[in-house]
């Protein structure tokens, strides 16, 4: 399995501007990949993926338009193409039909006003030295701080500046994860707003709410940035504070998804998660609540872990009614607004916790999906 793994690095000054070099020339070369995909498409012409190399990277150094492309690495340039036909080629196989999930749109054209800018590296233009320094092809040797080490020779390298004028390395390396011993505990999860999660067993996850825990120190910086001249080194300097508060909370969030993913992932064997329509609920008056919980980065989270681990993850359909069942009969109580906490089934007389009951439900669909070879509907237990 390929896995990412990211470290921050530090380059010198004269190296920034080497990479701000690198970072402009590869963006030239992936919008004029594309311009020529593009004019060859309407022309009626098919170029090959060699000729449009040939076009934007070989011939291009020779015009006096393009020669300055000759001073950063040719490794560069190359992947730049390469990232240019495979976006190309995304657009056309989600139309086809031939790439599964999401449609994906036409590629759009680079800029450099861009908030996130990035190089790929292939094994021929970079390499790590004994002295544990990361070598970039005409770049030099960036200072990375290695939090952990790499568990095999890493294929590729992606050099990034975020918004925040972070620097980070990203190597794709080749793992081979040993599945984790078998646990006998399943869980079913209800995701929500009040509480991020409750599980089927009763444990009660509270929502970190880190966007809104930051909003006061978030409005204080976007006022500082709106209130510069634009243009100004001033107006430059907020802007950067402002990303840079945003990348803290967006990193927190990320951490605490890592490490609630993983503790559920160690503890139970199966996970029954709800498959909510999280872009259909940000379009709603929640949806800076929605987009502060992070729950497809959370779910994505678990299950690749789950594949990578030896787990399972079931995703119940989002039209199941989890919170109009009765958990111990089965009888259905109808639909009920979001104010209703607790409510008592006509069927049985048992009181049910709304989020409690709705993760007992989960893991009972969950199951019936997993354990039906059949894939029959298969009732509650009585």
């Amino acid at each position: 399995m390929q896995l990412r793994y990211q470290y921050r690095v530090y380059p010198t000054p004269g190296q920034q501007n080497r990479l701000a070099q690198a970072f402009g020339c590869a963006r030239v070369v992936f919008n004029d990949a594309l311009r020529a995909r593009q004019v060859a498409y309407q022309a009626g012409l098919k170029l090959s993926d060699t000729d449009v190399q040939k076009l934007v990277v070989t011939e291009a150094k020779r015009t006096p338009e393009r020669q300055w492309l000759g001073e950063v690495a040719s490794v560069v340039l190359v992947q730049a193409s390469q990232d240019a036909r495979r976006a190309y080629r995304n657009w056309f196989d989600s139309m086809s039909g031939k790439r599964k999930g999401r449609k994906v749109g036409a590629p759009r054209f680079r800029s450099r006003k861009d908030n996130r800018q990035a190089i790929r590296l292939t094994r021929n233009g970079f390499s790590i030295r004994a002295n544990r320094k990361l070598y970039v092809a005409k770049v030099g040797e960036l200072k990375v701080a290695w939090s952990r080490d790499l568990p095999s020779e890493p294929s590729s390298v992606t050099i990034i500046k975020d918004a925040a004028g972070r620097y980070f390395a990203s190597f794709v390396v080749e793992t081979s994860d040993e599945p984790l011993p078998e646990s006998q505990f399943e869980v079913g999860i209800d995701l929500g707003l009040t509480s991020f999660a409750v599980c089927s067993d009763g444990r009660v996850i509270d929502s970190p709410k880190f966007l809104r825990r930051a909003e006061r120190k978030l409005r204080k910086a976007q006022q500082d940035l709106s209130r510069k001249q634009k243009g100004s080194k001033n107006r430059t300097k907020a802007r950067v504070r402002v990303a840079k508060a945003h990348a803290r909370v967006a990193d927190s969030r990320k951490d605490w998804a890592h490490k609630l993913s993983t503790t559920l992932i160690r503890e139970n064997q199966a996970i029954y998660v709800e498959d909510l329509c999280v872009t259909g609920l940000a379009r709603t008056r929640l949806a800076k609540s929605v987009h502060d919980a992070g729950w497809g980065m959370f779910v994505r989270m678990v299950e690749e872990k789950a594949a990578r681990y030896g787990r399972t993850v079931v995703k119940v359909d989002r039209f199941f009614p989890s919170s109009q069942l009765c958990s111990v009969c089965g009888a259905k109580d109808g639909p009920k607004p979001l104010s209703v906490r607790e409510w008592t089934c006509r069927g049985c007389g048992a009181v049910h916790d709304r989020d409690l009951n709705a993760a007992k439900n989960i893991l009972a669909e969950g199951r019936s999906e997993r354990l039906n070879a059949c894939g029959e509907t298969v009732s509650l237990p009585a």
